[in-house]
């Protein structure tokens, strides 16, 4: 009933686990995009706007919806799930894609004009611009 770990066993089955575990809190991107949410994001700026790129690839823009409240951006959607391959009753083995529901949420700095927005899907990826205001814009003053 109970097995005895010899020292070896037990090494590996410490290394097992350390993987297990770093593999858990790993801050990189996984295939799937469940590490951190779906879809993956990339956000950064300029000194005119903030970039917001999400990676949504076999979406139908229609499924997607694009909030702005109160300086939080919210983008969701829903993706449907792929029939499987070939004949009906396929059994499958492997499934690494998501499908579902989703929502993902970027709180945007006070600067951003609420007013001047753009969102553009292509080739699988949501690119949304978020102008700033003008009037916190850099802006050089001659001197008199």
């Amino acid at each position: 009933m109970y097995r005895s770990l010899s020292a070896r066993d037990l090494f590996a089955e410490m290394d097992r686990l350390q993987r297990d575990m770093q593999q858990a809190f790993d801050p990189s991107p996984s295939i799937r995009g469940l590490g951190r949410g779906f879809p993956a994001l990339n956000v950064g700026g300029t000194p005119k706007s903030v970039e917001i790129y999400a990676f949504a690839p076999g979406l139908d823009p229609s499924a997607l919806e694009v909030f702005l409240d109160r300086g939080v951006l919210t983008i969701a959607g829903k993706r449907n799930p792929l029939p499987p391959e070939g004949e009906r009753g396929a059994t499958v083995h492997i499934n690494e894609r998501f499908d579902g529901p989703f929502r993902r949420v970027i709180a945007l700095s006070d600067d951003a004009d609420p007013d001047a927005l753009s969102a553009t899907y292509r080739d699988g990826v949501l690119h949304i611009t978020v102008q700033r205001r003008a009037s916190t814009q850099p802006r050089r003053i001659d001197v008199q």
